[in-house]
């Protein structure tokens, strides 16, 4: 059985010590170091070769970023991981930076740090984190591209069947990277609203959303029950709650519930992509981008029902080709693209057949005057 070597940089001599003990029962995990700060680690990565850096979100004599950025650029073969401090906003903003920064994921520490089983839980999804971003098997779903639905860019068919109306990403582990990569190239005068599910708990979605709006042209928020779609726009799912949409006459809302968990997310892409799909029919594109597990799949088979198109990132870009690679090797994706050209992609095909003299007006572009509420 190979090892993952995992390398952990914290402050705390508890963290390091408990975190190492909790790790060290498990088979296929190997601690081979440790550090109390950034530069140290900086000069152990070398003589460890670890395959994950388990990195503290908040190191007095060390900045965090800075250590990551200079991981990410002399090591990049290897994954971060952030230790991430429980409840509290500083921290969070701190383990959003870093994840919009390169570390693929974050785990948070216990609240109390001298019960035993509290450790032992933090170690398991630790773990769980440790084998998600380094697993070979998670990175290579098998996949025909025999299964690829033929691109019918240059058919000749009624361009209603192909217009797309709205937009809507289902992404999880290293989401906030690849959106920061793909929501800020698209133009202010986007024709069409997207919609995205990034797995993320409450808190984490709204100030995802802020520091999207920050370096994007079109207005990011996180999403509120009641708000009127209308194209130049992006809203995000508030993180515990799913978020689906419905007509009301001439204009789309926003409807944000807290129903069940579907494939234990909550938000779940599936329940937007299902929603998207009964509303908008054929003039949906679907995008599943990097992420662990299969949500998207069964909202992926919904959207291509109705006649929509899917598209998926590809593997060599994707943190974890766990949701694109599931839905692609289902036979459900238009085309497979690369994290850099994924924007572009979504440009020309939302603006392929949008001749707004020859096209009907779709309920969303009735809307086109209204703002973010």
């Amino acid at each position: 059985m190979v090892k993952r070597r995992i390398l952990i940089v914290d402050d705390s001599v508890v963290i390091r010590r408990s975190l190492t003990a909790a790790l060290a029962a498990e088979p296929d995990v190997e601690v081979v170091g440790t550090a109390s700060n950034g530069r140290i680690a900086l000069m152990r990565i070398p003589m460890f070769d670890p395959d994950v850096v388990a990195l503290d979100v908040h190191m007095p004599s060390t900045d965090t970023a800075e250590t990551l950025t200079e991981i990410r650029t002399r090591h990049p073969q290897v994954s971060v991981v952030i230790l991430s401090e429980p409840s509290w906003h500083g921290s969070a903003a701190a383990t959003l930076d870093a994840l919009t920064s390169g570390a693929v994921d974050y785990v948070t520490k216990p609240v109390n740090t001298a019960r035993e089983s509290d450790f032992q839980a933090f170690g398991h999804e630790l773990v769980s984190k440790i084998r998600a971003c380094c697993s070979d098997s998670i990175r290579s779903v098998p996949f025909d591209h025999a299964n690829l639905i033929p691109d019918t860019q240059n058919s000749t068919a009624d361009a209603s069947v192909k217009r797309i109306d709205v937009v809507a990403i289902g992404v999880s582990t290293g989401g906030p990277n690849a959106l920061m990569e793909v929501l800020p190239r698209l133009p202010a005068n986007f024709p069409v609203p997207v919609l995205i599910v990034q797995h993320m708990p409450q808190m984490f979605t709204k100030l995802l959303a802020e520091r999207l709006a920050v370096h994007s042209k079109i207005r990011v928020v996180e999403a509120r029950s009641g708000q009127i779609l209308s194209p130049g726009g992006a809203w995000i799912a508030p993180g515990d709650l799913h978020m689906t949409v419905a007509r009301e006459g001439n204009d789309v809302r926003i409807l944000t519930h807290r129903e069940e968990p579907e494939n234990s997310c909550r938000p779940s892409a599936d329940v937007l992509f299902r929603s998207v799909a009964q509303n908008y029919g054929s003039h949906v594109l679907a995008v599943v981008m990097t992420g662990m597990g299969k949500d998207g799949l069964r909202g992926c088979e919904q959207v291509r029902r109705q006649g929509g198109q899917v598209l998926v990132q590809d593997k060599d870009s994707a943190v974890i080709w766990g949701m694109p690679g599931f839905v692609a090797d289902a036979g459900l994706a238009d085309r497979i693209v690369p994290l850099a050209e994924l924007s572009s992609e979504i440009i020309d095909r939302v603006r392929r057949y949008r001749d707004e003299e020859n096209s009907p007006a779709s309920p969303v572009s009735r809307t086109e005057s209204r703002n973010v509420t």
